[in-house]
């Protein structure tokens, strides 16, 4: 009982896309924009919505696509719904981290306040220096790559990638107080 073709285009229904088609290798990405996608958006929810809307014009667009580094071509695609979607929404609140504790993550045992500590520094960053360290810190882009994703010059990259680390090193440092109390 043929069904007729599947999205990938090869014919067979139901199968996976081919290791090398162009589906798996934005299957392949999906991680990386899913982290990237909640870190620009400060929410599970918002970032599940954002990668949605973003492999779809992905897949509609991908004749647009010129065979040259398919990462950057999606992160930059990503990026740019997520400006367009603030310009529209104006001055939108976004949700505190700590309604979001269902998020996967690594549990640090030496120390249970450090998640939350690194949640808050990275929320006080400026969206600009938050993609810019999540692009080159998280996801391991070259400075000229995150330069042409987010279309800056690549001084403005490094500008910011400082300023964000120089913030989060400063408000990681201020809360490492510790408590000394007697012995009961």
């Amino acid at each position: 009982m043929p069904h007729g073709p599947d999205r990938t285009g090869n014919g067979a229904v139901g199968t996976s896309p081919a290791p090398d088609s162009f589906e798996a290798e934005v299957l392949a990405l999906l991680p990386s924009l899913r982290r990237y996608s909640r870190s620009l958006t400060r929410s599970d929810a918002d970032g599940e919505d954002l990668l949605q809307d973003c492999v779809e014009k992905i897949l509609t667009r991908r004749n647009q696509w010129r065979g040259l580094n398919l990462r950057g071509w999606v992160l930059t695609i990503m990026t740019n719904l997520y400006r367009n979607g603030r310009r529209r929404q104006g001055g939108r609140s976004f949700v505190d981290i700590d309604d979001n504790d269902h998020l996967p993550g690594a549990e640090i045992d030496d120390d249970p306040l450090q998640r939350s500590r690194l949640e808050l520094a990275l929320n006080s960053l400026s969206e600009d220096y938050r993609a810019v360290l999540m692009l080159v810190v998280v996801e391991g882009h070259s400075y000229q790559d995150v330069a042409e994703m987010l279309n800056v010059p690549i001084g403005t990259v490094m500008s910011r990638l400082s300023r964000a680390r120089q913030k989060m090193t400063s408000l990681l440092s201020a809360d490492n107080v510790v408590t000394l109390r007697r012995p009961r």
